[in-house]
């Protein structure tokens, strides 16, 4: 029997309309309310790690035979390989070893510098140097660079990493952290060990590298006229870092001078994807490279802007009464005072740390 014909009308209106509606869906998908939000810039945005990746542009220095690690006319310029590592922290710096000299210092032949707050011992450095036929060199810290300063106030300190702990801010009552930080943001540079270095690759324990790297980095960085090579760009916790852009503003106002023409100040100050970060950071998006991994010019961190900058940093503190690391203290600086063209991302190069990764 067939439907009644009140039936048949109502299905010949309603699968039109069904059609209508899937049609609207397609053309105008719902979107996530983005009150306060740029949303031009949102909807612009282009995930870059969809792009092909491949080896950056020639000049490209190959590994030969000229390469050896005795060859005292070798290509190699002054750079070496960089860690600021522990005695207990020996299987996680050969993890790293091993992984890198397979995939490049074996061409290379580029000498390991590592440095401690303490003497290494025999066994660390019997076991490092079995990993490559490079050179190792084994130094340490002055005390003076690693003690926090006289200026800092004890008892606020104390009382200030209780505040950052109940606000989650991960190791903010780890007082070697703090010195860490600071190390690697003010000192590192300036230890005698590295005066006749041009270049560094900073290499941490308990990271990988996965893919061959076929050319030579450091002179690809000289090259091509490079300050700084990065492989990840996060977001920094921003209950970590409350005054950093604050005291930057201050410092810019005294130092106009400094602030490079091609800035990344965009970058630095964006408030369209992390609008809560950027708001608790009070105006800095937080965005900054993961400094566990950089090849850098240290010629920049030399520089009188940067030491400025820093000794600025240092005396108002951050580094112990908030938790400043050196990551967001370095993008920053990058990101002011160097033409942005100079900096580049290594996004051929495979490092996964932790839970983020530059894997494609």
């Amino acid at each position: 029997m067939p439907p009644p014909k009140i039936i048949r009308v109502l299905i010949l209106l309603t699968v039109p309309l069904f059609l209508f509606l899937v049609i609207q869906i397609f053309r105008h998908p719902f979107r996530r309310s983005t009150s306060g939000v740029d949303t031009k810039a949102v909807e612009e945005f282009r995930d870059p790690n969809l792009d092909p990746t491949g080896e950056p542009d020639e000049p490209l220095w190959r590994a030969t035979d000229d390469y050896r690690p005795d060859n005292p006319n070798s290509p190699r310029i002054n750079a070496t390989l960089l860690s600021l590592v522990r005695n207990e922290e020996l299987e996680g710096i050969l993890q790293s070893m091993r992984d890198l000299e397979r995939t490049w210092n074996h061409k290379f032949n580029y000498p390991w510098l590592f440095i401690n707050d303490v003497e290494f011992t025999a066994e660390f450095k019997k076991r490092t140097q079995a990993e490559t036929k490079a050179k190792c060199r084994y130094e340490t810290i002055p005390k003076e660079d690693w003690e926090m300063p006289g200026w800092i106030n004890p008892s606020l300190y104390q009382e200030s990493t209780k505040v950052l702990k109940e606000n989650n801010v991960q190791y903010s009552d780890m007082l070697s952290y703090h010195q860490m930080c600071r190390w690697n943001s003010g000192f590192f540079y300036r230890h005698p060990a590295l005066l006749d270095m041009k270049y560094y690759w900073r290499v941490e324990p308990k990271v990988h590298f996965f893919c061959d790297i076929d050319y030579d980095v450091f002179r690809w960085m000289s090259d091509h006229n490079k300050t700084y090579g990065f492989t990840i760009n996060i977001y920094d916790s921003a209950e970590s870092i409350p005054t950093l852009w604050p005291e930057t503003i201050k410092f810019l106002s005294a130092h106009p001078e400094y602030i490079h023409q091609n800035n990344a100040m965009g970058w630095l100050t964006d408030g369209s994807r992390r609008p809560d970060k950027h708001i608790k950071a009070h105006g800095y998006s937080t965005c900054h490279f993961w400094s566990n991994f950089e090849i850098a010019d240290l010629e920049f961190w030399r520089s009188e802007k940067y030491q400025d900058y820093f000794d600025h940093l240092d005396r108002a503190g951050g580094f112990f009464y908030e938790r400043w690391g050196d990551a967001p203290v370095h993008s920053i600086a990058l990101g002011l005072f160097e033409d942005k063209s100079r900096i580049h991302w290594y996004v051929h190069i495979s490092y996964p740390y932790a839970f983020f990764t530059s894997i494609e």
